[in-house]
């Protein structure tokens, strides 16, 4: 494990730091991170909502958009640039997403290279590497796959590498990639399980028996401001929980937290998978003028093992995740 000289939280306390997707569920909580220890820090907003929940958490809105705004002037006096701004959706290809994570990404890094801003991590996702096959264990080095799972994982991977196409001796560039990103103040994950399961929509895929890696948000906040100060630029780390928790218990636990106990309904795995093959079958047969709402994208993200192994990040970011489930579970409110 690489030793740091000093001390992190006095090293981010210095920073000026500049947020996107600040208003969404990882942005508000690093804003909050960083401005705990003492940082200032700018966030973009689209929107009047958006400005007032950066506020909310002790930021500066910029008022402005990622893909139409020319951020030079907003990133100057800025050192630090935190990438967290994507679209998420897992449906199929569209303009629109790849508009925003790739081409808004190659904007962002391009305006912070010509601002001077110092170092930069943007937060990527462990989806680039899935094909729908399990991943088990993956280190950083599992290289990218030939055929991603979907526009979002193709999205998300094209846009690592325009981030990284701006690093240059000035301008340090790291990527990050979480796994199951939960905690309290979800807006993504949790919501869409209580809504599944109240709609009757929710299955266990073979019984949820399988391992997955997940990333509790105040281990991600402590991981990106590692990367922050001591990752390599050029450099991908996993940031996960630590130990991997059979899919169907941690499920469970989540939903139990909202006073919900999930149905024991089970559909076998191998029907999931032909079906999702055929919705995006379908999608392209139409030309997009019919979608399913499975397909691969889905199907590879939460019907097989994805696990992740983190020896990387505590190797050299001396990142040691200190949220456990339990610990992680007990600070979660109802929805």
């Amino acid at each position: 494990m690489t030793k740091h000289p000093h001390d992190l939280n006095a090293a981010m306390a210095q920073r000026r730091v500049f947020v996107t997707g600040g208003s969404g569920f990882v942005g508000r909580n690093i804003i909050r991170h960083y401005r705990e220890a003492g940082a200032d820090v700018r966030a973009l907003a689209r929107s009047e909502a958006a400005a007032e929940i950066i506020r909310h958490v002790g930021g500066t809105p910029v008022y402005g958009s990622l893909c139409e705004t020319d951020l030079v002037d907003a990133l100057t006096g800025c050192d630090l640039l935190i990438h967290a701004a994507a679209d998420t959706s897992h449906g199929y290809e569209s303009a629109e997403q790849w508009q925003v994570n790739v081409e808004g990404t190659e904007k962002l890094f391009t305006a912070a290279r010509l601002a001077g801003v110092t170092r930069a991590v943007h937060i990527s996702t462990e989806s680039v590497l899935l094909t729908g096959a399990p991943l088990q264990m993956a280190s950083e080095t599992h290289p990218l796959p030939q055929k991603f799972a979907g526009a979002y994982s193709r999205s998300k991977a094209a846009a690592e590498q325009a981030a990284f196409a701006q690093a240059n001796e000035n301008f340090c560039v790291s990527v990050v990639r979480p796994r199951f990103v939960w905690g309290k103040g979800d807006t993504t994950a949790l919501p869409q399980l209580v809504t599944a399961v109240s709609s009757g929509k929710f299955a266990w895929i073979d019984g949820g028996n399988y391992l997955t890696s997940t990333t509790h948000i105040d281990n991600l906040c402590d991981g990106i401001s590692r990367t922050a100060e001591y990752g390599k630029s050029g450099e991908v780390y996993f940031l996960t929980d630590g130990e991997p928790h059979i899919f169907r218990d941690f499920v469970s636990q989540l939903l139990a937290t909202q006073g919900i106990t999930a149905p024991d309904k089970r559909v076998p795995r191998s029907l999931v998978r032909i079906l999702a093959h055929l919705g995006d079958g379908l999608f392209r047969l139409t030309r997009g003028r019919v979608t399913s709402p499975l397909n691969l994208q889905t199907y590879a993200t939460s019907a097989v093992e994805v696990t992740l192994d983190i020896s990387k990040a505590r190797r050299e970011l001396d990142y040691n995740p200190q949220i456990t489930l339990h610990e992680g579970m007990m600070k979660l409110d109802s929805i």
